[in-house]
């Protein structure tokens, strides 16, 4: 069974991360173990104060090293792997979240107050953040990078619902759709009721890439096409108007 334990200043923040959807039934199957630790409980402050005020000056407040390290080396091992959630981070992404799912223990803190003292550092693998923006704390990206690497988990969803998934096949997932057939006018696409799972692979393939094209346009520089994709990808030059769909979406890349 794998690990994870949170290190945070509120640790009933989680209670409903838990105990909902396929968290929840992660763990009860025994698949994955989630812990969170109140880093208040190792303080040696007799009002379990876990900041001060950063040296040289500065707005806000530091949270202080003792506390995070004793709660870091309280659950520790040699398998595990500590991460910080910090604005300063590796932006984490899919391919991290599968690389965490075959950690054995994963242990992540969840910064707080205008940051950590930097010597906290010294006990971590690496700093990861969830983009370009701050938030007040760490719980939230802390959830989320869970949540990513519990989902990947054999056992907790099937391969089945994983593999069409966006980032997976390095593009975006195609449309969805499910009944009625037609809703206020608007009709699912009659390609999916052919019965031809070959134009309907086609058909999503070329549909993913004209959404990652103008959504993620980075994602197409770094992926690899298929020859088959390639062919798809042909295709979709060919069309007048799929042209005019890749056209629209590079001048939306500008």
């Amino acid at each position: 069974m794998k690990r994870i334990d949170i290190l945070t200043l509120f640790p009933h923040f989680f209670n409903e991360f838990v105990n909902t959807s396929i968290i929840k039934r992660a763990i009860e199957k025994k698949i994955v173990e989630v812990n969170c630790i109140d880093i208040r409980d190792f303080s040696l402050d007799k009002n379990k104060r876990v900041d001060d005020y950063p040296t040289g000056g500065g707005a806000g407040m530091i949270l202080q090293c003792q506390p995070v390290m004793d709660a870091i080396r309280s659950v520790k091992t040699s398998q595990s792997k500590v991460y910080l959630l910090s604005a300063s981070g590796v932006t984490f992404n899919q391919s991290m979240a599968h690389e965490f799912a075959k950690m054995e223990h994963l242990i992540l803190i969840c910064g707080h107050y205008e940051g950590v003292d930097a010597r906290i550092l010294d006990e971590v693998d690496g700093e990861l953040s969830i983009g370009d923006y701050i938030l007040t704390g760490g719980e939230i990206p802390a959830m989320i990078v869970a949540d990513a690497t519990i989902r990947l988990l054999e056992g907790s969803i099937s391969n089945a619902s994983l593999q069409d998934e966006s980032f997976e096949s390095g593009l975006l997932e195609y449309p969805q759709y499910t009944f009625p057939r037609e809703y206020e006018n608007k009709k699912i696409p009659d390609i999916l009721f052919s019965g031809n799972h070959e134009a309907i692979q086609a058909w999503r393939f070329k549909q993913s890439y004209l959404k990652t094209l103008t959504n993620r346009p980075d994602l197409i520089a770094k992926k690899t096409f298929t020859k088959k994709e390639k062919k798809w990808l042909n295709e979709l030059s060919n069309s007048s108007s799929e042209t005019l769909a890749i056209e629209k979406a590079k001048k939306f890349m500008k």
